[in-house]
């Protein structure tokens, strides 16, 4: 039997170089000595380092203090035996925010006392289970909505017209009172209007799209209005393929997203909303019920410079009636979240002081864009 290669003579093989580097999650070997002895492209890019800088230097630099990893790493040089660990959080300002992830670590057999650690992000999976949630949330208000359609909207309208015939007689002391008694109905009505898209589940007309067209057309309305006094920059992909989607509907997403973000930066004089888009390859969700895996390898971003969303608010953005605005109803978020999940898409937030990102991962079309003569697919400029 031949005996096979020890881990350092793999490594320098070239064919076992391109396979680990072809490892969609970070892989690195931690020699007895607490140094980096290898790491492959995803860990360079996870730590934001080279290889070459991380071989130079112990472990314990590269991740916060007293933690997990290096407890795990004592353990399996100690037992000779791997061992795995879930929901490691390795947040620090170096790795940055939200690194939470599971640990696999086992021992380098031919190598004493090195170890072989992989590490596999969390933070997607954890965004496509709160995405699935928020589907369920949307679900809920669907029935919520024609609930309230045929119990609320008919004795509204009783009301407002007994205020109506109120009016006529009153004085302008009473007159006021049964003004406002129309106007808090027709803000009710408004209201449940606006739930009653969430009980619409008909079948939308789809075609393959530019989404640049898509994105420009929202901006351009956003100038016009409410973020006229904003910065715009893009930073678009032009080798993008065409999304199946409705146009309408992603106009109607896109201009929730900006406008939230236009809001969330107010009248600060150096606001600046980035749009974004990218080719993700490697992300992939199940169908509920079937083996069926959908790529979501079409990535677009809305990115302001506001002050951010508080973090015991972000797991709950997408839910139903859940707002930081004084005047908000909490749905505008909840139906971008069932368009895009009704498109089999997701669409997720992170946020932190001055960035917030709004992120839609959506599949690709396999047709030709319906308008790619509408504009020309340039990059922009990257503020």
């Amino acid at each position: 039997m031949t005996e096979k290669p020890s881990l350092p003579d793999a490594v320098a093989n070239g064919l076992s170089m391109a396979v680990l580097n072809a490892i969609q999650n970070p892989v690195i070997m931690v020699d007895a000595k607490g140094l980096v002895a290898f790491a492959n492209w995803e860990a360079e890019s996870f730590f934001g380092a080279s290889a070459n800088h991380l071989a130079r230097h112990d472990i314990s630099a590269f991740i916060p203090f007293g933690s997990p990893l290096l407890t795990l790493i004592e353990q399996v040089r100690e037992r000779k035996a791997p061992v795995n660990e879930y929901r490691v959080d390795l947040s620090s300002p170096r790795l940055g925010a939200d690194k939470l992830v599971d640990l696999y670590v086992a021992p380098v057999l031919s190598e004493p006392g090195a170890v072989v650690v992989v590490f596999q992000e969390r933070s997607m999976a954890d965004k496509i289970d709160r995405q699935l949630t928020h589907r369920g949330a949307a679900r809920s208000v669907t029935g919520l909505a024609s609930m309230l359609a045929h119990e609320i909207k008919n004795p509204l309208s009783g009301i407002r017209g007994a205020a109506q015939l109120l009016e006529t007689s009153a004085n302008d002391e009473d007159r006021a009172l049964t003004r406002l008694i129309c106007d808090e109905t027709d803000r009710i009505v408004s209201l449940v209007d606006r739930m009653e898209v969430f009980s619409d589940e008909r079948p939308v007309d789809r075609v393959p799209l530019n989404i640049h067209s898509v994105l420009d057309h929202v901006k351009a309305i956003a100038k016009a209005g409410f973020a006229r006094h904003i910065k715009f920059a893009e930073h678009y992909d032009p080798s993008l393929p065409p999304v199946y989607a409705n146009r309408d509907q992603l106009v109607q997403v896109f201009l929730n997203l900006i406008k939230n973000a236009a809001e969330a930066i107010g009248d600060r004089g150096d606001g600046e909303i980035l749009l974004t888009t990218a080719y993700r390859p490697g992300i992939r969700l199940s169908v509920a019920g079937t083996r069926e895996k959908i790529s979501l390898p079409l990535e677009f971003c809305v990115h302001d410079n506001g002050p951010g969303v508080p973090s015991d608010l972000l797991p709950l953005l997408f839910d139903p009636f859940i707002t930081t605005k004084t005047n908000g109803s909490g749905l505008g978020l909840a139906l971008v979240a069932k368009i895009i999940g009704g498109h089999g898409g997701i669409v997720e937030c992170d946020s932190q002081q001055n960035r917030t990102t709004f992120r839609v991962l959506m599949p690709a079309s396999k047709g030709v864009a319906a308008d790619d003569d509408d504009m020309p697919m340039t990059k922009g400029n990257l503020a």
